[in-house]
């Protein structure tokens, strides 16, 4: 079986599109053909399950028992990728867990492959979140995360203080997240599928479904950039897997 890898995906601030690079997360593995499984900590309601039901399970991160739920099976499960959607306020406390149950000293001694995906704002609150969350990244693939999903501007930034914060954590990679179409995004909201499922013109049961070409042409144009910036940091090598040749995009 494949060495365990283990995605997070959060920010301490809410508003700056998790769930949505989660969802792209999973489509990416999914048009790889990489298993993969899902946690979605905005208990008792997730966003991310109503997209991704059949591989998603609502955890709550601060109960020991949902802890074991994920973290006990990583070893014992067929989906050899886990990625954990981390809800607003959560992503200190989670990674704080994740050092005091041991899962960071595996992650460091290579028994399990462990990458985070820091969502960013535009403010510098969201820049002291790095400084926050470097404390844990020893061991971890560390992805700063600029997503434009929701008109977020990252222009309020001096330079000189992005560069001093970024260059805190050693080998840490950015990532760019371009923005939707508005009335793209909000059609594939309605139709409560994956992205990719929307570009396929299926519904959630793989039925024929009528969505807009229009509309369908500019997720798949995003979705293929977003899936670029995947493809430059080898993701799929990161987690284990070599199947970039065999991807099925559905498109």
């Amino acid at each position: 079986m494949a060495k365990p890898a283990v995605i997070v995906v959060g920010a301490d601030k809410g508003g700056v599109g998790k769930t949505t690079v989660s969802r792209t997360l999973l489509d990416y593995f999914n048009a790889n053909n990489v298993p993969t499984r899902a946690f979605d900590t905005e208990s008792p309601r997730g966003t991310l399950k109503r997209f991704h039901p059949d591989i998603t399970e609502i955890v709550d991160m601060t109960a020991t028992p949902d802890q074991m739920k994920i973290f006990d099976t990583l070893n014992t499960v067929s989906p050899s990728v886990t990625v954990i959607d981390v809800r607003a306020g959560l992503m200190s406390p989670s990674l704080a867990a994740l050092r005091d149950i041991g899962f960071l000293d595996a992650a460091k001694n290579g028994q399990i492959t462990f990458a985070v995906f820091h969502i960013l704002g535009s403010s510098i609150a969201s820049l002291d979140e790095i400084a926050e969350t470097a404390n844990f990244m020893t061991g971890a693939k560390y992805f700063l995360v600029k997503n434009f999903i929701n008109n977020t501007s990252f222009f309020e930034w001096d330079q000189a203080t992005y560069a001093s914060y970024f260059h805190r954590i050693k080998d840490a990679t950015e990532l760019t997240i371009p923005k939707l179409n508005e009335m793209a995004y909000e059609q594939v909201e309605v139709a409560s599928v994956p992205f990719l499922k929307f570009v396929a013109n299926k519904g959630s049961h793989d039925q024929a479904a009528n969505y807009s070409f229009v509309l369908r042409g500019y997720v798949r144009h995003w979705l293929a950039n977003v899936w670029s910036e995947f493809d430059r940091i080898k993701l799929t090598e990161i987690v284990g897997s070599s199947k970039m040749g065999a991807r099925s995009d559905e498109k």
